[in-house]
């Protein structure tokens, strides 16, 4: 499973870049970018939920963003409504990933002990700081959307990679 996390770390790495340099490319097929996120977060999500028998929040937040990825790869019309309030959307997301970051890096520190567990909170907190801010600037944020979307999966990608090598 190690292996697996670290592939896909490198793989979300490699898609932070490219939408760093493509930001109009990435706001234009935003709706793809926010299923592959929350179907890749989901999966790793509810896979390490059972491989350590751990059935909080962060758990059902993954069961929720497999679902919501389907969604939006499988209807036309939901990716459509998606595009519409897209911003809004993004906004939440982002605050309720913070919120689980922050929770697991609380997790984290009581289950293993080890340092991670600041690379999780550092995210949750950029996260939540992302999300207010996107909800406050909608137009700046869709300006930004490609960028954004490029940190999320370069952070990610990183926390999957260390979270890898660190076990």
């Amino acid at each position: 499973m190690t292996v697996l996390f670290m592939i896909l770390g490198f793989l979300m790495v490699a898609t932070g870049f490219t939408c760093f340099f493509t930001p109009l490319a990435t706001f234009l097929s935003y709706g793809y970018f926010l299923a592959i996120i929350a179907l890749v977060y989901g999966i790793i999500g509810i896979v390490q939920g059972i491989r350590y028998r751990r059935f909080g929040v962060g758990f059902v937040f993954s069961i929720i963003s497999v679902i919501f990825g389907i969604c939006l790869l499988v209807s036309p019309y939901f990716l459509a409504i998606t595009d519409a309030v897209m911003l809004y959307m993004t906004a939440a997301w982002f605050v309720l990933m913070g919120i689980v970051n922050i929770i697991m890096a609380v997790t984290v520190t009581k289950a293993t002990g080890s340092k991670i567990w600041i690379l999780h909170l550092i995210i949750g907190i950029l996260a939540i700081l992302l999300g207010c801010y996107a909800f406050f600037h909608p137009a700046v944020m869709a300006v930004s959307i490609g960028i954004l979307i490029g940190f999320f999966f370069i952070e990610t990608g990183f926390t999957l990679i260390f979270s890898s090598v660190s076990r």
